[in-house]
């Protein structure tokens, strides 16, 4: 089964958790750590985790999470057959999870990932592209990020 993916950066982590519970139908999360809560909602069919880790609010990136090899392979096929740099990372660790994961950008410059976890993590993670210790670690590397914008 996959799953839809959308991760948001906020400014208050308590009250954007406050928030997406009752958004949710009062659904607890299925991780919540100091800078970092996610949901594994089964209606609708998201994973949707939420951040505070000094990027700007809003929203992060998006993607699909995928439960088999074959499925994340299917997937990598779609990106690449949209004609857009396509990076994948092997065993990356990001938001408290080891993954495997392929990054693209979409022509309006949305960051996409599509990804399959394979354990969880006692780490949020390290960037693969210079910014501020703080921001998110779940974002492409400069080669694709520099296709933001093209149409």
């Amino acid at each position: 089964m996959k799953r839809m993916h959308l991760h948001v950066s906020v400014e208050n982590l308590a009250d954007s958790i406050r928030f997406y519970r009752a958004m949710f139908g009062d659904v607890e999360p299925t991780v919540i750590k100091s800078d970092y809560c996610k949901w594994e909602l089964t209606d609708p069919a998201m994973n949707f985790a939420i951040s505070q880790r000094g990027a700007k609010p809003g929203i992060d990136h998006v993607g699909i999470q995928v439960e088999t090899d074959a499925e994340l392979a299917e997937m990598n096929a779609r990106f690449a057959a949209a004609q857009l740099p396509v990076q994948t990372q092997t065993g990356t660790t990001c938001c408290y999870a080891k993954s495997d994961k392929a990054w693209t950008v979409d022509p309006q410059g949305v960051a996409w990932e599509t990804f399959r976890t394979l354990e969880s993590a006692p780490v949020y993670g390290q960037s693969h592209e210079p910014r501020q210790a703080s921001a998110a670690c779940c974002t492409p590397v400069e080669s694709v990020v520099s296709f933001r914008g093209r149409a």
